[in-house]
């Protein structure tokens, strides 16, 4: 088995005593330009572990983008470890940590991200594509993606044909199109309406219930409140950590309907 398939592979595995799905040991983040230097993270210790439900938020410059990014495999940090199901990411190549994002980790972003020349089930399977699926597997598997969130009648609209909600179910559908272990998602809301807001969050909680993990970067509260813990952010450190109550199917679900 190659290392790539190894390390997808352990994310997604169920053994029975699995490590930390996140764990961080007094991770540091330092951005150097010239003699400058700005520290984005100092000393962030955090485990998150299968299944859970967590929210980290902050204010503008607190250090979530950052962590989010180290999180994700998109940067690495400059100082401490960050082991990603139970591996030391520093220690993965870069050909792994590009099968690792593809395979195992799944991001939903504010900007959705999403190609305006392509139908929404041709964005939904871009993960495949580039996976090396087969064809025939791929546009099977984007179109289930595409159903499991309510856009099965959207699949050969662009994203131009679609409102801002329906846009970020797509991107939903890209990131869960893999089937991956854990799911980021930045400020997945940002860009929406109050409706298409619960209408995400109440997407992202029902994966959440499937299995997944998931890690909501934002910096609103309200927001931030369907998580099972939320971990606060000031300045690059760890201000505090809170179990809120449960949400309710209040919550979840938008006073109207999607567009």
């Amino acid at each position: 088995m190659s290392p790539t398939a190894e390390t997808a592979t352990r994310l997604t595995a169920v053994p029975t005593a699995p490590p930390p799905v996140i764990e961080l040991v007094d991770v540091g983040k330092v951005y150097k330009t010239g003699s400058l230097e700005v520290v984005a993270l100092r000393a962030v210790s955090l485990r998150i572990d299968e299944n859970e439900l967590v929210a980290i938020t902050g204010a503008s410059g607190s250090g979530k983008s950052t962590l989010m990014h180290i999180l994700g495999c998109l940067d690495v940090p400059t100082s401490g470890v960050y082991r990603l199901a139970g591996y030391d990411v520093q220690s993965l190549d870069e050909n792994v940590l590009a099968g690792v994002r593809n395979r195992a980790i799944g991001f939903v972003f504010q900007q959705f991200n999403l190609l305006p020349y392509l139908s929404a089930w041709r964005n939904v399977e871009l993960p495949l594509v580039y996976s090396g699926t087969p064809t025939d597997e791929r546009r099977a598997r984007a179109l289930a993606a595409l159903a499991k969130v309510g856009l099965a009648d959207r699949a050969d609209h662009r994203p131009g044909e679609l409102s801002g909600g329906q846009q970020q179910r797509v991107a939903i559908a890209r990131a869960v199109v893999t089937e991956p272990a854990l799911v980021l998602a930045d400020e997945p809301t940002g860009n929406l309406d109050s409706a298409s807001s619960a209408d995400v969050l109440r997407l992202l909680a029902e994966l959440n219930g499937e299995g997944r993990t998931i890690v909501i970067i934002t910096h609103e509260r309200d927001i931030a409140a369907v998580a099972r813990r939320i971990v606060s952010l000031r300045d690059g450190e760890i201000e505090s950590e809170h179990h809120p109550r449960a949400p309710t199917a209040g919550d979840l679900t938008p006073a109207e309907p999607t567009p």
